[in-house]
This record gives structure tokens, C-alpha cells and sequence, in this order.
């Protein structure tokens, strides 16, 4: 599983998908799923965060899914209009 940290703004936001790409590299599922139920203060740079992830995934031939998303983060999505892109983990 993928962890995104409590903290998420375009200051952290590189530094979190060379984290997260490593995590995919390593990790030998053939899902990947990232918790983001930790996530407290973010911005818009944390969908980023995650659409390069699941980018990434999908070149790896995962499938990709979110545990945790916040609702404020789940709004963000959709009025970016790419909720559907970041399904919730089962």
C-alpha cells in the first residue's frame, strides 16, 4: 500500500511522487492502492499527486484505487472533473 503523508501542497508534491513511484516499483502487487486517509492539510497539487500515481500504475499494468480520500478532496475531484479517474479502494 502507497501512503500519502498528512501534509500535501505543491511544496511536498515532488518529493511525494518520487516517493510513491518508488513504493510502485517495489511493490509486487498487481494492485496498487494509496491511503490517503492521513491526508489533513493539501491542496490541488494532492490530486496531482495521485493521478502521476496512478499514471505510473497503469504503465505497470495495475490497476488503481484510493482508501481514505478526504470528502474535501473528493469534491476537489469532481469539480476538476476527474473523480471518476480515482476510485475508492474496496
Amino acid at each position: 500500500m502507497l501512503v500519502l503523508p498528512s501534509e500535501l501542497t505543491h511544496e511536498h508534491a515532488a518529493a511525494c511522487c518520487l516517493m510513491l513511484q518508488q513504493g510502485l516499483r517495489a511493490a509486487g502487487e498487481t494492485t496498487a492502492v494509496a491511503d490517503a486517509s492521513a491526508l489533513q492539510r493539501f491542496d490541488s497539487s494532492a490530486l496531482a499527486v495521485l493521478l502521476d500515481c496512478r499514471r505510473e500504475a497503469l504503465a505497470m499494468g495495475r490497476t488503481f484505487s484510493v482508501r481514505g480520500l478526504p470528502a474535501r478532496l473528493r469534491e476537489l475531484a469532481g469539480l476538476y472533473g476527474v473523480a471518476e479517474l480515482l476510485p475508492a479502494a474496496p
